[in-house]
């Protein structure tokens, strides 16, 4: 896999709490220059990024990134982002209903998330770490039952994040029209060809630039 091609499966993201405009002028620069799929930056930036970089396909996260806000703010978060320029959204579950059980909840929520992205993306991060082998199984049915796009599994903010075991179960358990974004501790060149040649879709980090133009 050349460089090209992985740069077209690429989030360029840039997650920093503290993020300046200048280097989200980096970001969007260098997502031009690569060809990445995406740049994911902070629901503050879209409508600047949109307005500055309007070629480009702009994503941000919604409930991030804890996921407990409620569906009705949730929802309000997707809306007023993709009414500023946003094209994909990449929403946390609420992991309390997951422990809880409630995973009717769960889906409910992803349904009326997809509802108001319409024919936008909606990524679900189910954030892995946090998870039991049955409770991602579970997920994986909540997000293919409510229409989701993809399934991703970090928000890079929890205690673990992207690891290879968890896409092969994806794999398993996920309906035909789910695609699989792997996020979070992916720092290598090799990693990124790992999840990508094993069906990843899309790989959220910030590092692929450097890695890639590095040739380590």
């Amino acid at each position: 896999m050349n460089n090209s091609e992985i740069f077209g499966h690429i989030d360029h993201t840039f997650p920093n709490t503290t993020a300046k405009q200048a280097e989200i002028d980096a970001l969007c620069q260098e997502a031009m220059i690569y060809k990445t799929a995406s740049v994911c930056i902070p629901a503050c930036y879209v409508e600047y990024a949109a307005v500055s970089f309007p070629e480009l396909n702009i994503c941000t996260v919604v409930g991030f990134p804890l996921g407990y806000s409620t569906t009705a703010i949730k929802c309000s978060e997707a809306v007023g982002a993709i009414n500023s320029g946003a094209s994909e959204i990449d929403m946390v579950v609420n992991l309390t209903d997951v422990k809880n059980g409630n995973f009717d909840a769960v889906t409910s929520e992803i349904k009326a998330l997809k509802y108001v992205c319409g024919q936008k993306i909606l990524k679900v991060i189910v954030e892995t770490c946090y998870l039991t082998e049955e409770e991602k199984i579970k997920l994986c049915e909540c997000v293919t039952e409510a229409g989701a796009d993809y399934i991703k599994t970090s928000t890079g903010f929890g205690t673990a994040g992207a690891d290879i075991e968890d896409i092969r179960l994806f794999k398993k358990h996920i309906g035909k029209n789910v695609k699989i974004k792997a996020a979070g501790g992916i720092k290598t060149k090799e990693q990124l060809e790992m999840f990508l040649n094993e069906g990843c879709d899309r790989i959220g980090t910030s590092s692929a630039v450097k890695l890639l133009t590095s040739g380590k």
